[in-house]
């Protein structure tokens, strides 16, 4: 019978909302005028309330149909439904006394009901919301629960009081909340939810041994890195396991869910306050375009197509030669993003012959080049094919833009393009260069510098986790050396933002914080995989690798910073213009023609005179970098070099796609 009337219910709920609502009304305007009588009333306010009932229930029903308050569910009460319960209360008031004035007049009615029915109106609604949401939690919270493990709860906010309910309301955990702790003052001795705030973040060793505490779970989602390691070394001193709530960037976009707790890890402990996004900028910036992104089967690209399909592109391309990266990126999307057409497409940013093909197919409105090589040590061994790659699949990328219309280009750059020591980093100037010298007022481009990225591929994440699950040796460089760290989701997120304040030419810097030494980061990874670093796991100092920087650097002295609107994103100015790429392209085009790595060095040192090799690239004293069009080739040059036919890095002919030479390959 209950069943059968929870069906009817639900298929008219809409009628049965309103009838309740008229039965609440009633009641409130009723015991309005009872209590102002003293529940005695006379029989000329007797008929003045039943005279008036009609239009009271009138107002009140469309204030609350106005304010959403049918559409609330009863179950699930909040905040939210409250202030929903106020509002269309007071307007309901506020519409009955105009009426009153209107058609009956005010003088004789009893002015202290109008208050009374608003107070009682408003208690009423939201009792019998609170009743309904009570008696549901009673009867879905079991009697006896069986309970394995005690926990504490770090951080008594909103948060906390959300994972405690969880808790209190999953019979299947098998574990109960002794209590909180926080640092707020305000909070210590009160009870939050019915459970105590029993003390400070630094009183955990001495609370876990006091209530026998198995584990402590960090419900903080924006605590700074500084707070989140204090929790895991008290929960190291004091023997337990801790875990952590997902943070608010992996709640917003959807990749995991609220109640998913999980260990705690490297970049948690390095996390800076959240990133605060202007979403209507950036979501006008991306929904409905057709965008195109470079490299999206590496660590910045992959998720550069995840938050871009959040805001609804009209059409995603993926380009990238890596066949199993982007298999795997674009079964993810598909299946995260169903309603957003993607389009795989394997090809190489050193064949202009196919990226025309490409972009003459599905017209990109806004292209994200992240396609690079961004090893240090592979691109200091193999230079010819970082300045290929990085260089020149930039210029033609940049070149396609032009050729088809393309609105908006955004260069994923780097740090190590300042005062480069580097292949990679110098050959990232460069293409910087590349992008600023063809801005023509057309295509928009704009660059996005900053620093490593947590658990990308080319971080030094990865290795420790290997070298500690080996048992180690963790091989650091060198006790000082630092570097700027930041989690791929922010990094990404900036670049989205960075990419809607360029008016074109620009070279946009993130806020990195401050620089972390990668010993301690080691350190850290050690002891987060349960380690005692130098006694269980051994740390060697191994020696700055080729091309490497004891520090990265963030601005050039030759560059002006500036600031923008948003804090964690700073615009560089540089004296004086780069010259045209027109000028010394082709000589770049000559030395790879040639595989003359001393010609090529000696180039990027003329392009970018901040640039120094590394010491097994070392010119000669007296060796200085010769202008362009001058430089000496060991080989002679292929007929294409001086305008003939090209020919891509496979061997086969292919036709230019501009007038100038566009060679993909030696």
């Amino acid at each position: 019978m209950n069943a059968a009337l929870a069906r009817l219910l639900l298929r008219h709920r809409a009628a049965a909302a309103v009838a309740v609502h008229i039965a609440i009304v009633a009641l409130a305007y009723v015991l309005a005028f009872a209590l102002r009588f003293d529940f005695t009333m006379p029989t000329r306010i007797a008929w003045t309330l039943v005279v008036t009932l009609p239009l009271v229930l009138a107002c009140k029903l469309l204030a609350f149909w106005t304010c959403g308050v049918f559409r609330g569910s009863w179950r699930y009460l909040n905040m939210h439904d409250v202030e929903d319960i106020v509002r269309a209360s007071v307007l309901g008031s506020a519409l009955f006394l105009t009426a009153m004035v209107f058609f009956h007049g005010i003088p004789g009615f009893p002015r202290a009901v109008f208050l009374l029915d608003l107070l009682l109106c408003t208690g009423t609604t939201a009792g019998a919301r609170l009743s309904v949401r009570w008696l549901r939690d009673r009867r879905e919270r079991p009697l006896v629960r069986r309970i394995e493990h005690l926990v504490l709860i770090a951080g008594a906010g909103s948060a906390g009081i959300r994972l405690l309910e969880e808790i209190e309301s999953r019979d299947r955990l098998k574990c109960a909340v002794v209590g909180f702790v926080d640092d707020d003052p305000v909070k210590l001795g009160l009870r939050v939810g019915g459970t105590p705030v029993l003390g400070r973040i630094d009183d955990l060793p001495a609370l876990v041994a006091a209530h026998d505490v198995g584990e402590v779970l960090v419900a903080m989602p924006s605590a700074p890195g500084a707070v989140l390691r204090r929790v895991v070394q008290h929960c190291r001193d004091a023997g337990v396991r801790s875990r952590v709530l997902p943070t608010l960037s992996e709640l917003v976009e959807g990749r995991v869910m609220y109640t998913q707790m999980r260990e705690v890890r490297v970049d948690d402990l390095l996390s800076r306050e959240p990133v605060r996004l202007d979403l209507p900028r950036v979501r006008s910036f991306a929904s409905a375009k057709r965008v195109l992104v470079t490299g999206a089967a590496g660590s910045i690209g992959s998720e550069l197509c995840r938050q871009i399909a959040g805001y609804a592109p009209e059409r995603l391309v993926l380009y990238d030669r890596h066949e199993n990266g982007m298999y795997g990126l674009e079964m993810e999307l598909r299946a995260r993003f169903p309603e957003v057409r993607f389009e795989a497409v394997l090809g190489d940013v050193l064949l202009p012959v196919q990226l025309d093909s490409v972009f003459a197919a599905h017209h990109p409105e806004l292209v994200f080049h992240a396609a690079a090589y961004k090893h240090v040590p592979l691109a200091e061994a193999n230079v010819l094919e970082a300045v290929r790659n990085n260089v020149l699949g930039t210029r033609n990328v940049a070149e396609a833009a032009i050729r088809h219309g393309v609105r908006e280009f955004v260069l994923v750059s780097t740090d190590k393009a300042v005062r480069p020591t580097s292949v990679m980093g110098v050959t990232k100037r460069v293409a910087e260069m590349v992008l600023q010298g063809l801005q023509n007022g057309g295509c928009r481009f704009v660059a996005v510098r900053f620093g490593n990225v947590l658990g990308s591929s080319g971080s030094v994440v990865p290795l420790f986790r290997d070298q500690i699950a080996r048992g180690g040796p963790v091989t650091v460089t060198d006790p000082e050396v630092t570097r700027y760290f930041m989690t791929i989701p922010e990094a990404v997120q900036l670049i989205l933002q960075a990419a809607t304040l360029g008016e074109g030419g620009e070279i946009f810097i993130l806020e990195m914080g401050e620089p972390v030494r990668i010993v301690d980061l080691a350190r850290n990874m050690i002891r987060l995989s349960g380690f005692e670093p130098d006694e269980d796991i051994e740390i060697v100092f191994t020696g700055l690798r080729p091309g490497e920087k004891m520090t990265e650097e963030l601005v050039a002295e030759e560059e002006a910073i500036a600031t923008t609107y948003h804090d964690r994103i700073n615009v560089l100015h540089r004296s004086g213009t780069p010259p045209r790429p027109e000028t010394w392209l082709p000589d770049v085009e000559r030395c790879l023609a040639a595989a003359d790595v001393p010609a090529a060095l000696r180039l990027l040192q003329h392009l970018v005179p901040g640039y120094r090799p590394s010491a097994h690239h070392r010119l000669d004293a007296g060796d200085t970098p010769p202008p362009p069009h001058a430089l000496p080739t060991r080989t002679a040059l292929p007929a294409h070099v001086n305008g003939t036919t090209p020919v891509d890095r496979r061997g086969t002919t292919a036709v230019p796609a501009s007038g100038r030479t566009a060679l993909a390959t030696a």
